[in-house]
This record gives structure tokens, C-alpha cells and sequence, in this order.
């Protein structure tokens, strides 16, 4: 009965205890028996456990009072916001959590904002009042001033003891609303997520619009076209289980039996054969922001990763890749990633799931490029920036950041954000300790250390989310780094007109250090345009020939020295530097 349904979420910064809190709920309801309970129930990778943070969205259905309540727990980093977005489109509620003794943090806003777009039914909480230093009068005070409510509808918890966690699954039920009765019953139904079995193929985790879907049935792909019959449908518990149908407001899977991944996007809207209907709202595709390069140690296991990065996109669609060559490393793909974490989950999880060992590039930007001739295109690799001859304009992407701190620390963070180019927005205070600070910053100078820097001068207490607002005009160039008068594509990149001397000169240090001497004297360059704008030398080998000399007249010894000073001439001129793979990787870790 669609009266006794209520779908919803749990929405909050990283770590203020979306997981544990969903611990609490699933032993209330009985969802999962105490002897099989453990800590953090829904994040089910090793990689989320062993980190403490969610990565992916875990949806679960709980039985409550007659109700039927439909929980996605969804993760807290900025990185992983597309997954709450998908989230909040298949539910009518949101839990939003704030951490008792570190109160409003960036993410908490920026998911609020998101959660107000789509119209959620909002319900407040202050959690982890079971600490020592917790504050939650002072932290419900702002929440309520935040949303504009009374403070005495903050509803205050503990994940971690139970306290007050049967008054929030009471609040859902009275202030969430029901889903909607569509006017007509076919069934249309919307993906938000999809996983790929070796057996089954792609199960698709959907929201039922409405009408109702059984075992069967001839289903098809709105938006792709393709085909298939639903094999499977059940819902989360949290396994995977079985039932007959599933029905208008239900939240559950359907197993299609695709061996194609790219047949079930998400987003993508699923109708019956029979009954086609109009496509549903489906999502923004999400913007990468940084982008890298992926190869394989072993050059033969390049179609294992196309098929590995093919299937882990499946159940994260903000994962981009294309085709790339390298002269250092071969065959490998150009990835999109929504940010550095992003970048190091799926490097970890293409190691784990399907044993592959990676090198990856350093991380870069996409670029806008006008050319003279009119036309207009996107680049996201520094290989692929055309003569400069043919460029009358290079726009790098900006972001609007959003930083919470401490009000100690406000002149520091605005004296950093300016040497990366920061421009000032405004400034606002939380309360009596914390402000807000807002900029515009180029994607470029947030993806090396920015975040590092941030948590280190405020010592852990700032925080920060952003958003991507465009495309602006940058005086922008290109540094090559020469290797014996080689080019190396890989250690190329696009920087700042300004810092691009200081830089290139910081990398030619690094790989003196790095690369190994040879039998002749190695010159290495940085250079922008075709003008050489920093050098340094690696002296050769030192090798006595004259050591095995005995006696004799000197100009035998004078005669080898000549002899070898001509070969190392020789060899500067022809020979050529073998660039070990470990110089790459030490770059690119420090």
C-alpha cells in the first residue's frame, strides 16, 4: 500500500556518523539479526571499511510499525557527491546529520542545498551527543538558524548508543511524505545505480514510478533502446532478496541479464515493452575535474583494463576514460575523475577487484581551446595542446569554493587562497567561532595541495566543498621537459604563464636527482614555445681506462683518454636515455 511507504536518506559532511546511525536503525527494525550485525553494515567494499569512509550508496529496505521504510545510506566526501545526487532523485526525505562537537560543516551545506533543489522533506539531527566534548544545544541552535526552524524540532541523537534513534525513524514516518500516485499505471521506473555480476550481468537498482514489475517481463531502455527480460526483481535487505513484484514508490533491483554494460546507464528510464512512456528526469552527467593518465606495469594486460575500467563504470557513471599512448609507459586510457580521492579509489579498487597493477600520470585539467580558424574544442592531456600558432585563446575551469573554518584561522586561509589565485567573494559567520569564506578558484591550483594546506593551517578543523562554474581565459603555456634533446609527453603540462620557469626548473632538479648517470653527461631542459628556460646537467659516469696500464711511454695514456673523451662525445650526440618507469612513479608520489 503506497500510504505505508516512506522513501528517504541520510545526508551529512564525511564522518559525522551517516553509516553508524544506519547501524542503529537496521537493529531497531530488525533488519539484520544481532549474531550477523557488525560496525558499519552498509559499506560492504573492504576499501570503505578499512578507510571508515562510504564510498558507494547502499540502499536497504527495513520493515517499521507496518511501514515500509527504504533507507539510502549515501557518502559524505565532496568527491562522491554524485552519488548523493542520484540519491536524493529516489527518495522524498532527508535525514540532514550534524556532528554534535564539530557542528555545520561544507558538506553539510552543500548537500542541504542539493536535498532543497529536489524538494526533500528535510529532518534535522544533532548527532554524536554521547561525546565529551559535544555541544548540541549550540550546534541545534545553528541548524535551526540555518533552516529557519524552531529549535526544539532539531531532533537530538547517538548512532553510536541508540539514544533517540527511534524518534527520527518516528519523525520519517510523520513528516515524510508518501510517494506519488501517478494518474496513469505504466510502469516506468528510474536506474540511480547499477552493478555488474559475472553471472548475471547488470542488476539495476531502481525507483518504481509506477505501475508494477514482475519476474518476465520484456523490459526496454528508454534512452539507450535496448532490450531484455527482467530475469529477477527483489528489493534490499541489504542482500539482494527476491520477491514477486515490485510496485509504484518501491526502491529495489531488477537483474537484466546485459553482458554489455553500457545497455543500463543510470539515469536511463526502464518501461515495458507494451507500455512506453515519456522518459523520466534523468541526472546531470557529472563533470570531471581532474583527469590522468592509466597504464598497466605489463603492457599485455592493457584489454584486461578496458575491460575492468568498462565494468567499474557501471556502478560509478562519473567515471570517464578514453584511449590513450604514452612513449614512456605504451597503451593506457585518459580517465576523468571528480577529484583526488576519486582518483585514488578507483586506482585502488581496478588493483583489488581484478588484481591489475597501474602506474598513474600526474593529474591534470581539461582546457577550452579557441582557435583562430573559429572552431572551439576540449583537450585533457598537455600531448593533445596543438602549435600555439593556431591558439588565440587557452580557458582553464573555475570553481566556486565554499571553506567552513575557525575565525582564528580566516587570515591565513584568505593569504593562501590568494597565491592560488583565488578571488575573494564573502565572508560570513556560522557563530561566535566559525566563518564562512567564499572564492573562485582555478580547478588547476586545487588539485595538487590545496586541501593538505587547508587542514594543516587550521589544524583539521576546516572544511570545504565546490562546485564547477565554467570556463575562463588564462595565460596559459606549455613546458616540455627534454631529455638528451627526447621529448617526454608524459612529463609535459600546461601551467601558469608566471610560475611556469619556477616549475619547470623544480622538475629538472627532481629528475637530476632521480635519473640514473650513464657513460655520458645528460642534458636536461625545460622548454616553453621552443625557448629553452631551464637546464641542468647529470655528469657521466666516472671510468678510469687507463687503470690497467703498466709502464710505458705517457702518450699511450694520453692516447686512451682521447680516445674515450671522442666516445662520450659520440654518445651525447646518438646515445639515447632509457628513463626507468620507477622515475615516473617516484614523480608522481612526491
Amino acid at each position: 500500500m503506497i500510504s505505508m511507504i516512506r522513501n528517504f536518506c541520510i545526508i551529512a559532511h564525511i564522518d559525522h556518523g551517516k553509516s553508524t546511525l544506519a547501524d542503529r536503525f537496521l537493529e531497531i527494525t530488525g533488519t539484520v539479526q544481532s549474531r550477523r550485525m557488525r560496525a558499519q553494515y552498509l559499506d560492504t567494499m573492504d576499501i570503505e571499511r578499512e578507510r571508515g569512509i562510504t564510498i558507494k550508496l547502499q540502499p536497504v529496505r527495513m520493515n517499521y510499525q507496518n511501514y515500509q521504510l527504504n533507507l539510502i545510506d549515501t557518502p559524505g566526501h565532496v568527491d562522491f557527491s554524485y552519488e548523493v545526487s542520484r540519491s536524493l532523485a529516489a527518495v522524498e526525505g532527508a535525514i540532514l546529520l550534524v556532528d554534535a562537537s564539530q557542528g555545520i560543516e561544507a558538506q553539510t551545506l552543500a548537500n542541504l542545498y542539493q536535498a532543497l533543489e529536489h524538494n526533500l522533506t528535510i529532518i534535522p539531527v544533532v548527532n554524536k551527543i554521547d561525546l565529551p566534548h559535544a555541544e548540541p544545544d549550540k550546534v541545534a541552535s545553528e541548524l535551526a538558524s540555518l533552516l529557519g526552524v524552531d529549535k526544539e524540532t532539531i531532533l537530538l541523537a547517538s548512532g553510536k548508543t541508540g539514544e533517540g534513534v527511534e524518534k527520527i525513524l518516528q519523525t520519517v514516518i510523520t513528516q515524510v511524505p508518501p510517494p506519488t500516485q501517478w494518474t496513469d499505471q505504466h510502469f516506468r521506473a528510474l536506474i540511480f545505480d547499477s552493478v555488474y555480476d559475472s553471472y548475471r550481468g547488470v542488476i539495476a537498482y531502481i525507483r518504481v514510478k509506477s505501475g508494477c514489475l514482475k519476474n518476465g517481463q520484456h523490459l526496454v531502455m528508454k534512452q539507450v533502446g535496448s532490450s531484455t527480460i527482467s530475469e529477477e526483481v527483489g528489493f534490499f535487505s541489504p542482500d539482494l532478496s527476491p520477491c514477486p513484484d515490485l510496485s509504484t514508490g518501491e526502491i529495489g533491483y531488477v537483474v537484466t541479464g546485459f553482458k554489455d554494460v553500457s545497455q543500463a546507464r543510470v539515469g536511463d528510464t526502464i518501461n515495458l515493452s507494451d507500455q512506453i512512456t515519456e522518459a523520466l528526469p534523468g541526472y546531470h552527467r557529472p563533470k570531471s575535474l581532474v583527469y590522468a593518465g592509466l597504464y598497466c606495469l605489463s603492457g599485455d594486460d592493457y584489454p584486461l583494463l578496458k575491460e575492468a575500467l568498462a565494468k567499474l563504470r557501471l556502478s560509478d557513471a562519473a567515471l570517464e576514460f578514453e584511449p590513450e599512448s604514452s612513449n614512456a609507459f605504451g597503451f593506457g586510457f585518459r580517465c576523468g575523475f571528480l577529484g583526488l580521492l576519486h582518483l585514488e579509489i578507483v586506482k585502488e579498487r581496478l588493483e583489488r577487484e581484478f588484481n591489475l597493477q597501474l602506474i598513474i600520470t600526474s593529474p591534470s585539467v581539461s582546457y577550452q581551446l579557441k582557435l583562430k580558424n573559429g572552431q572551439e574544442s576540449f583537450i585533457h592531456s598537455p600531448s593533445e595542446l596543438p602549435d600555439s600558432s593556431t591558439i588565440e585563446e587557452i580557458r582553464e575551469p573555475w570553481l566556486i569554493c565554499e571553506i567552513v573554518l575557525p575565525k582564528s584561522n580566516i587570515g591565513s586561509i584568505m593569504e593562501m587562497t590568494q597565491l592560488h589565485r583565488g578571488k575573494y567573494l564573502d565572508l560570513h559567520y556560522l557563530d561566535e567561532d566559525r566563518a564562512i569564506l567564499k572564492y573562485e578558484l582555478p580547478v588547476s591550483e586545487m588539485i595538487v595541495d590545496f586541501y593538505d594546506r587547508l587542514k594543516g593551517l587550521t589544524s583539521g578543523y576546516g572544511s570545504m566543498s565546490y562546485e564547477l562554474i565554467g570556463y575562463r581565459p588564462a595565460d596559459l603555456v606549455l613546458v616540455k621537459i627534454l631529455i638528451a634533446g627526447q621529448e617526454i609527453d608524459s612529463l609535459s603540462s600546461i601551467i601558469f604563464q608566471p610560475k611556469a620557469v619556477e616549475k619547470g626548473r623544480a622538475l629538472l632538479l627532481k629528475l637530476k636527482q632521480l635519473i640514473p648517470r650513464q657513460l655520458f653527461e645528460i642534458t636536461l631542459q625545460a622548454t616553453i614555445g621552443g625557448k629553452i628556460v631551464a637546464r641542468e646537467d647529470i655528469p657521466a659516469v666516472g671510468k678510469d681506462v687507463t687503470a690497467k696500464l703498466y709502464g710505458g711511454d705517457v702518450t699511450r695514456k694520453r692516447k686512451l683518454l682521447e680516445k674515450q673523451k671522442e666516445g662520450k662525445q659520440r654518445l651525447k650526440r646518438f646515445g639515447k636515455v632509457d628513463v626507468p618507469t620507477e622515475v615516473f612513479l617516484h614523480l608522481l608520489k612526491d
